[in-house]
């Protein structure tokens, strides 16, 4: 038996993620005394991967699959999953990692432990820990399949260095028109900024800005931070930003090491979204402002007046380095 891997990567570039949830992954298989496979697809530079415990990398190269397809996906990790055997299949928590984790769970007959935060408390029983209500609890969840998939929640873990000596392998999947009904057209893609799924810091900010015309400053404390710019689901339902900037727990889900909000009271659902960060800090005029209540660090304060102090300061700090 083996513990499965699925490493995903940006048109064949590995990012955070897919190091992370090797480095877990190596980490299950010693508990479980069993071997490591990671799985790829498309990927470029697979190398990469043995520097956190990758011992056997199994690639699959194939033009059908060069746009993701949750379900073609599926059932690749599925026959390779039955090929080696693997009982423990771990996938990310990624947008993407989301929707294919369940589609695997149901072609394995598997049990499916998602937002899981840590390694296994047991192998028999097999016990993880995973957040619970929005990342509000925590939960001990024991899977009694004999086949398991789990969901890594993003930063969870972290990137463990282990370097081992990798052998690659070259895997030709059976691909049936069942996995393509569902087909990709064209893909527009974001270039020259940090996204959120990938940043360690993420800049946010909402109706507090009182309009469009005022994000300038937002986007020029991410550019100083090396951060990824959001909004909350007012903004960009009003048309400030995007709706691929929306954050929260109707948007998309933030794991950052670094979350700050600008201007964004706290409705339950953004902070939903936004628990899993590991430091959130908020600016906001109202000292009632629920979002105080869930952050590490609050600043009660106009933005307009904290936010080029801040940038200010932080321009002269970098310049002293």
């Amino acid at each position: 038996m083996s513990v499965l891997v699925f490493a995903d990567n940006s048109d064949g570039k590995f990012k955070k993620n897919a190091f992370e949830v090797t480095s877990y992954g190596k980490k299950v298989a010693e508990i479980a005394q069993s071997n490591l496979v990671v799985l790829t697809i498309n990927a470029n530079d697979v190398s990469e991967l043995s520097n956190f415990g990758a011992e056997r990398i199994i690639k699959v190269n194939d033009d059908k699959l060069k746009n993701f397809n949750a379900k073609a996906y599926a059932d690749v990790i599925k026959q390779v999953a039955l090929k080696e055997g693997s009982d423990i299949v771990i996938i990310d928590s990624s947008t993407d990692g989301i929707y294919l984790a369940p589609l695997v769970a149901v072609n394995l007959e598997a049990g499916y432990a998602s937002n899981t935060v840590g390694v296994p408390n047991s192998i028999a029983p097999f016990v993880v820990k995973r957040k619970v209500f929005s990342s509000k609890a925590f939960d001990h969840t024991e899977i009694k399949t004999s086949n398991k998939v789990i969901g890594l929640s993003k930063n969870s873990f972290g990137l463990v260095d282990n370097k081992v000596n990798a052998v690659e392998e070259d895997f030709s999947p059976s691909l049936s028109d069942e996995g393509f009904k569902v087909t990709v057209t064209s893909v527009e893609k974001t270039t020259g900024k940090v996204t959120i799924a990938d940043a360690d810091i993420v800049v946010s900010a909402g109706r507090g800005l009182k309009g469009p015309e005022n994000w300038g400053m937002i986007e020029e404390l991410a550019e100083v931070l090396g951060a990824a710019v959001a909004c909350s689901k007012p903004v960009a339902d009003l048309g400030w930003r995007p709706h691929s900037e929306h954050v929260g727990q109707t948007g998309k889900p933030v794991a950052s090491n670094l979350y700050i909000a600008v201007g964004i009271s706290g409705a339950i659902q953004h902070l939903a979204g936004v628990n899993s960060s590991k430091v959130k800090v908020v600016i906001n005029t109202d000292p009632e402002a629920p979002f105080f209540k869930a952050a590490d660090y609050g600043i009660v304060g106009d933005a307009f007046e904290v936010v080029p102090a801040l940038i200010e300061k932080l321009k002269e700090f970098k310049g002293n380095q």
